[in-house]
């Protein structure tokens, strides 16, 4: 029997060396950024104005009118490519599709493919990394499965329209229930409706690039925009109180 106390621990070094490492990697990283911004501004200067970008959106607007299946499917595929790998971009990308799309077109498109996304990121969680996401988001998991069995499939929903969570986190989650694929598609799908669709709205009130360049900043404020803002600040808070009032009744 070792009658010597526990030996005391070392201080870990490995980590104090490693610190000047990571710190020139990314000073390293910061430069080539840096320098590879500095020489795309140097070689496509003359394509960085807002004439520039005005003509290329008659093109696109065009090529949209002439190839409207291929145009929706390649919107669809990057809309539902970004949300299935948990990338940041959904809200802007969702404006754009409004500017670009109109209000019920983009609605359509961006509704099923952020529900596309969304389901791939579910069932991406439940069966590759099952293990790992459970361990890195145990209290949440925790939280959301305790919540998800007692209510089931309308916690969900208000998730959906309270946004509770990060839309990511909603998606890896709830792949580690037991609520099933074709559930998580139409209640993720009829939760997130109301948000899409005020986030395509305001994208639908954004002038054209062409309107810009001829009236300049006088035609960004116009009343249709300053609502879709109102609408944007104030729809979170009037879709928390009603899911508080539904949850007082039950």
């Amino acid at each position: 029997m070792n009658a010597a106390g526990p030996e005391p621990e070392q201080p870990d070094h490995r980590s104090e060396q490693h610190q000047p490492v990571v710190g020139f990697v990314r000073l390293v990283l910061f430069l080539l950024l840096a320098c590879v911004i500095g020489l795309g501004y140097y070689f496509f200067r003359d394509r960085l104005t807002l004439e520039y970008f005005a003509s290329q959106e008659s093109y696109w607007k065009q090529f949209a009118d002439q190839h409207p299946i291929s145009i929706y499917l390649v919107a669809y595929l990057i809309y539902a490519g970004i949300t299935g790998l948990s990338l940041p971009g959904a809200v802007p990308l969702t404006l754009t599709y409004g500017w670009f799309f109109g209000f019920w077109k983009g609605l359509v498109l961006v509704s099923f493919a952020s529900t596309t996304g969304a389901t791939l990121a579910f069932l991406t969680s439940r069966y590759l990394f099952r293990s790992s996401i459970q361990s890195r988001y145990q209290n949440k998991f925790q939280q959301i499965n305790q919540q998800f069995e007692k209510e089931g499939a309308l916690y969900l929903f208000f998730m959906r329209l309270v946004v509770a969570f990060p839309f990511f986190l909603i998606n890896v989650v709830m792949g580690l229930t037991t609520i099933r694929t074709s559930t998580f598609w139409w209640v993720s799908q009829t939760g997130m409706l109301p948000g899409t669709a005020v986030f395509v709205y305001a994208g639908t009130s954004f002038p054209t690039l062409q309107e810009l360049s001829e009236h300049g900043a006088k035609g960004i404020l116009t009343p249709q925009l300053i609502f879709a803002f109102i609408l944007l600040g104030t729809f979170p808070f009037l879709v928390k109180l009603v899911a508080q009032r539904l949850q007082q009744r039950k």
